[in-house]
């Protein structure tokens, strides 16, 4: 048997760029621009480290008592340490595809939506989406309209967590969103064209989370994009009767 950690020893910085630059490649041939592959590959590594930050932090909490206070106390100054260290890895490789925190209200704060900002919050709303409705009927080119007003009201630091944001919204409104799409979704007695529309759509769910947390800056991304203010008082009026 191996020891502990001798197979991550293979995985030098050399390998694991080569395995990067063979993605980018792969990716470039299925038609995605090498900066938007750079972009992904970036997400994932400063993702994998945040989440390993996170669980790192919660079991080097747990320590041992039986061995008395200097050897807790040890352990406790360690693993802080050890994690620490690991959420300055994770800021930095966030920063690497991000840039720096900009301070509130700063031009910086929302800069105009990118692709790949718009693609992962498809991909987003089109895994949630099914757990409610069967069919989505509104235009692509319309659901992308949408999506950018929704986007637009978040930082670009915001936005890598997106899917996890609407994933959380989703989970502590369930019943309340099961009861809107049954009486005013797709295979109830009110049609795809009109107020309702949103929740014939996948977009549906980010518009509904941006209403509940961030209304006025919705609105104001709203109205920039010229979308149908009829949409946006539909979707309050049959959130407010699933209640």
């Amino acid at each position: 048997m191996n020891p502990a950690g001798e197979g991550l020893r293979q995985l030098d910085a050399v390998s694991v760029q080569n395995a990067k630059a063979t993605l980018v490649h792969l990716l470039g041939r299925a038609g995605v621009h090498p900066h938007h592959a750079e972009e992904l590959i970036g997400l994932v590594q400063a993702g994998t480290l945040a989440v390993a930050h996170t669980e790192l932090r919660a079991s080097g909490e747990n320590a041992p008592t039986e061995k008395g206070e200097p050897y807790t106390s040890g352990w406790l100054d360690g693993a802080h340490a050890v994690t620490d260290e690991l959420a300055g890895l994770a800021e930095r490789a966030l920063r690497d595809v991000v840039g720096a925190d900009p301070s509130e209200g700063s031009p910086e704060a929302r800069r105009p939506v990118g692709r790949m900002e718009l693609e992962r919050a498809k991909v987003a709303v089109g895994t949630l989406y099914p757990s409610f409705a069967e069919v989505s009927d509104l235009d692509p080119e319309v659901s992308e309209q949408v999506l950018t007003a929704v986007l637009g009201t978040m930082s670009t630091r915001e936005r890598t967590g997106y899917a996890g944001r609407l994933t959380r919204f989703a989970s502590a409104h369930r019943a309340r969103l099961e009861r809107l799409y049954a009486e005013y979704g797709p295979g109830s007695a009110i049609a795809i064209h009109g107020r309702y529309s949103l929740l014939h759509s996948p977009t549906g769910i980010a518009v509904l989370e941006r209403l509940v947390t961030e209304p006025s800056a919705l609105r104001e991304e709203w109205d920039a994009a010229e979308l149908p203010p009829a949409w946006l008082e539909g979707l309050t009026t049959a959130w407010d009767s699933a209640a």
